[in-house]
């Protein structure tokens, strides 16, 4: 979070000199969590809201493929640091993807068949597991060099977050205009924000409704997918994540984030970037 944190401001061009952490005191290095396989997206909503406030961490996955009663459906987890046990942590069993392919290996074809595979192997009864953290709060830590797979072209994230009170309906529309467009994003991931203000000037969070896909790059993605998808959180009342973002137009960066100003009034003016360049002007 704080390297992230970082690069945001790395690419409004402010030099952040210092910064100062709370750290949560921990006993062991697991995990004890709760999984629980659902669906559609309103047995999600059902999910967090009865079990969000009962634990330190709630994600989920979900198959952004899925259509009709299934829209939505998916993984999920939530998790409390363990009371006992060791703090060391196990990085031991890694799996490697060599090289590079021509083309991405990330389908809508490839993608359906992982999505049901990895749907139906979870459990529809709620199950608790011990795992290490590291593979709760970074499982493709596990892949090394995991973004080979989707080709010499790389990919694009979209990250949006959507208030709560349109989060759903809003949410539903997002992920029928990405199955309708075909686009596969094997890693989807949806998780609700807590309701605690952030002081930031331009912090992503807001009570609300987190989405993010993955996406192999195309011509697609910035001539279709994402005009649509900006649309539908802009109506919602939502925004979009500017550190993960290289396509956002400056009239939404503006309206998404009114506190620019203030950060641009403290920029150096020997500091800048493409991203700030092009979102503020």
């Amino acid at each position: 979070f704080l390297a992230r944190a970082i690069y945001s401001g790395i690419r409004s061009g402010v030099l952040i000199s210092r910064t100062e952490i709370r750290l949560l005191p921990i006993r062991s290095s697991q995990i004890d969590a709760t999984v629980v396989r659902f669906g559609g997206l309103s047995d999600f909503f059902a999910l967090s809201s009865e079990l969000d406030h009962l634990h330190e961490y709630s994600v989920a996955w979900i198959d952004c493929l899925a259509t009709g009663t299934n829209t939505g459906r998916g993984v999920f987890v939530v998790g409390d640091h363990a009371v006992d046990g060791s703090l060391e942590v196990d990085d031991r069993w890694k799996i490697q993807v060599p090289l590079t392919p021509r083309f991405s290996m990330i389908s809508k074809v490839t993608s359906r068949a992982f999505n049901e595979v990895y749907w139906r192997r979870q459990s529809v009864r709620r199950t608790q597991r011990r795992i290490g953290c590291d593979q709760f709060f970074y499982p493709l830590d596990r892949v090394l060099h995991w973004n080979r797979i989707y080709g010499r072209n790389g990919f694009q994230q979209y990250q949006c977050v959507i208030p709560d009170a349109a989060a759903e309906l809003a949410m539903r529309e997002v992920l029928r205009v990405t199955s309708h467009a075909g686009e596969a994003s094997f890693l989807a991931v949806l998780k609700r924000c807590g309701d605690i203000a952030s002081p930031g000037l331009m912090s992503f969070p807001m009570p609300g409704t987190s989405l993010a896909l993955d996406f192999p790059q195309s011509d697609t993605l910035e001539n279709q997918l994402f005009p649509n998808l900006d649309a539908i959180v802009r109506e919602a009342g939502g925004r979009l994540y500017p550190a993960k973002d290289a396509h956002m137009s400056g009239k939404d960066f503006r309206n998404f984030y009114p506190a620019w100003e203030k950060v641009e009034a403290l920029r150096d003016p020997a500091m800048n970037s493409r991203f700030w360049d092009r979102v503020t002007k």
